[in-house]
């Protein structure tokens, strides 16, 4: 094996959004994120919604502009008479 061909390991901190910080073994320095064992749901039991880039705004006017089951039973009947 090659010797001196692999990064250096460091120390590095991570540091969450909630403000929790840990420290880890990494070839950076200090990493960021959004979300840690502190904060995320599946560890905290809490119910909470988790939106990254605005995809639950973009779903809730999605299913805003669906039809309501009055209306896609209409066009169901519609098609069978077709």
């Amino acid at each position: 094996m090659k010797e001196h061909i692999h990064p250096e390991l460091k120390v590095a901190t991570v540091t969450c959004a909630c403000g929790e910080t840990f420290q880890v073994l990494s070839v950076r320095d200090e990493i960021k994120v959004e979300i840690c064992s502190k904060c995320h749901p599946f560890f905290t039991g809490k119910k909470k919604i988790v939106d990254t880039a605005g995809r639950v705004e973009k779903f809730i006017q999605r299913a805003q502009k669906a039809l309501s089951p009055e209306e896609l039973r209409k066009r169901q009947r519609r098609k069978k008479r077709t």
